[in-house]
């Protein structure tokens, strides 16, 4: 990437991005007791909250959905622990991460190695843009959108409206597109057994639970939590990435460091919110350093306040991101359709 982009910051650090990496290895260690404690502590009262949302049916639906929203937090703590489990980074042993993090998609949704292997690609090429679409939202450049018909155009910004985006976007792939492989249909019979174990283990707690309950009641119940999570999920995911000044660049531009600590964003949350995401606001060192637990990333902002201060956008300034969606390669930032209009045709 061009130095020129770098010298825009902020906040300008005289260590660079690889450098980095040496520094953080020492924040790398789980701790065994805090990981199977923040387990503890997320998916006792995500139980715990389903049955009180259940109970409330009785005295009125909304307080069933105003329980819904804190439920919903949890379900997001509780994907946030299987991402974790991912990245390796959430207990020291392989076989425990993995199975926690199988367990954990079972009550989120997500079949465990099918999203590992999408998110591993995630990391692998974020802010390449020869190599979109492996985990990311969609996103086209000024001179892309600008060659689409009436109709592309159209069906893009119908993509990126935020009804769509946040909303049924959200719960057509969670609740719908990830009972498949999709993606990775023809890569191996793992995938396939993820999804499908998955899903298998899922209709077996939804029947225990129907059996118990009743349908209506089950769905009036977990629908809402499960919204609400995943719209949070993909917000979360969202502005980590999709803010003014990220870092986009072509391959012979692209390093993997640089795009991690400079294109990923500090969302520098309220507390109750930064635990509720359990820290993933700090994305832009979980980018550069995956393998560092979520409740010890705190503590390198505070060793190292250069990055604290790097690309912080508080949760105020994040709503200024739903205009955005194209990427102008000649200003180098995300602009909105608006500004797009401005702009000749390349």
């Amino acid at each position: 990437m061009r130095s020129t982009r770098h010298e825009t910051q902020s906040v300008k650090t005289v260590i660079s991005a690889r450098e980095w990496l040496p520094l953080l290895t020492r924040y790398w260690q789980p701790s065994v007791t805090r990981s199977a404690l923040e387990l503890a502590i997320t998916f006792v009262p995500f139980i715990a909250l389903w049955a009180a949302a259940y109970w409330a049916l009785s005295i009125s639906y909304w307080l069933t959905l105003a329980i819904s929203i804190p439920a919903g937090g949890f379900m997001v703590r509780l994907f946030l622990i299987q991402h974790d489990c991912g990245h390796g980074a959430f207990f020291a042993r392989k076989k425990v991460n993995d199975w926690v993090g199988r367990i954990l998609g079972v009550f989120t949704l997500t079949p465990y190695y099918v999203w590992r292997r999408a998110h591993a690609a995630h990391h692998a090429g974020s802010g390449n843009l020869d190599r979109r679409g492996l985990g990311d939202i969609d996103t086209l450049t000024v001179k892309e959108y600008q060659g689409l018909s009436r109709l592309g155009r159209f069906g893009y910004r119908l993509y990126r409206h935020p009804l769509i985006l946040f909303g049924l976007g959200p719960a057509y792939n969670f609740l719908l597109r990830q009972r498949l492989p999709l993606g990775y249909m023809r890569a191996g019979w793992r995938y396939w057994i993820s999804a499908m174990g998955t899903n298998v283990v899922m209709a077996l707690v939804i029947a225990v639970l129907i059996y118990f309950v009743g349908l209506g009641p089950f769905l009036l119940v977990h629908l809402p939590i499960a919204i609400i999570a995943t719209s949070i999920g993909v917000w979360l995911f969202y502005v980590q990435h999709q803010f003014e000044d990220t870092v986009w660049a072509r391959t012979g531009e692209w390093t993997v460091q640089e795009a991690a600590l400079y294109g990923s964003s500090h969302y520098d949350l309220p507390g109750i919110l930064r635990w509720f995401t359990a820290n993933i606001g700090v994305h832009h060192v979980h980018h550069l350093c995956s393998k560092i637990p979520y409740y010890r990333l705190q503590q390198v902002l505070r060793d190292y306040p250069e990055l604290a201060a790097l690309k912080r956008m508080t949760l105020m300034q994040s709503f200024g991101c739903i205009r955005l969606g194209l990427w102008d390669e000649n200003q180098q930032r995300l602009i909105s359709f608006a500004e797009a209009r401005t702009l000749k045709p390349a």
